[in-house]
């Protein structure tokens, strides 16, 4: 006899490694899908101005607990904009204080906000190599922004010619390579023998390119790193269900208002905090792998930061109608659309 199908699952509350909350009027409207779920996230510096130092972690962390939603018990895991000029004894300091929990590359010009990122890594190598001495990870945009460089190779050339050699220089530098989405990238993790992780998104596990771009420009399937080919899709989907604790999810949701991305230069961003689980519950059914959902969305993470895992638990049901959520969300600072799956949903969290 064949088993019976599974229609009920209760996990650890997940985290997610990789969130961006924006600030303001926006960072008020979205905190809710975050934490109504999720106990901690990893939370993105690249606001304007970006949050250098650890005085902007500590005000940026005061704003969002200010609006955080009543009842709800969640951790933001406060991270810094590395630049060229960023202090190494600061950085320190704030690891220290148990209030930074990573330092993020972004490569300027890489995606939303990353201007004032990284040009030459010389002027950048004090403060990595303080955080491989105190052993504060390093996440990474793992992109290149060179013009000449196509932009589906982006992330297999960034892995040749500066991640490669940066990991060669600092092999105790323990490094994050975020919102993987090539083959490549999961085969340069899988190789990798110590100090190299990566996260995943839902996103990431359910479209290829052909979401933005068959039958019309479709600006919100698009994103940076944007969507690649399938074959690169489906090596994503493979390393979130293997149980290998160097893949956990990291959303890179990215709320932007309707107009900032239904425009003639749109902006990257996919907003997926307010369905991702149940997302995630229909790829991990799909693949046969429910037994490892909690793996990827709650244990893998914790041990690769060095976090307890949590002690509490969600409860996802599949049930026969399809969940529904809302097609946008209202914010004060505008109108944002939520990530459509292009299937429907039928695993509620409860």
């Amino acid at each position: 006899m064949s088993p019976q199908p599974v229609t009920e699952l209760t996990i650890r509350r997940p985290d997610d490694w990789h969130l961006h909350l924006r600030d303001g009027g926006m960072l008020k409207g979205v905190i809710g899908d975050t934490s109504r779920h999720f106990a901690r996230a990893i939370i993105m510096p690249n606001l304007v101005p970006p949050v250098v130092t650890t005085a902007d972690a500590i005000a940026y962390r005061e704003r969002i607990m200010a609006v955080l939603p009543k009842g709800d018990r969640f951790e933001p895991l406060m991270t810094l904009y590395l630049t060229e000029g960023t202090n190494p004894d600061d950085v320190e300091a704030g690891h220290a204080s148990g209030l930074i929990k990573a330092v993020k590359l972004y490569p300027a010009g890489a995606t939303t906000n990353s201007h004032g990122g990284v040009r030459n890594f010389e002027n950048a190598m004090p403060v990595l190599e303080r955080m491989a001495k105190i052993g504060l990870p390093l996440c990474v945009h793992g992109e290149v922004t060179t013009p000449e460089v196509d932009i589906f190779d982006r992330e297999a050339v960034f892995i040749e010619t500066v991640l490669e050699p940066l990991r060669a220089r600092l092999p105790e530098l323990k490094v994050t390579m975020e919102h993987v989405t090539t083959k490549d990238g999961i085969d340069y993790i899988k190789a990798s023998k110590s100090n190299l992780a990566g996260s995943i998104t839902t996103h990431h596990l359910i479209i290829n390119r052909n979401a933005i771009l068959v039958g019309g420009i479709r600006p919100h399937y698009y994103c940076l790193p944007v969507a690649k080919r399938e074959l690169h899709r489906l090596a994503l989907r493979a390393a979130a269900i293997s149980g290998d604790g160097r893949f956990f999810l990291g959303t890179d949701s990215a709320p932007h208002v309707d107009p900032l991305k239904e425009c003639a230069c749109g902006c990257a961003g996919i907003y997926t905090s307010i369905n991702t689980m149940s997302c995630l519950a229909h790829v991990f059914e799909q693949e046969n792998a429910l037994d490892k959902l909690e793996a990827f969305t709650s244990l893998n993470g914790p041990a690769w930061y060095g976090l307890p895992v949590n002690a509490e638990t969600i409860t996802l049901r599949k049930q026969t109608e399809a969940v529904t959520f809302p097609e946008k969300i209202e914010t004060e600072a505008g109108t944002v659309t939520v990530f459509d799956p292009m299937f429907p949903l039928h695993w509620a969290v409860s």
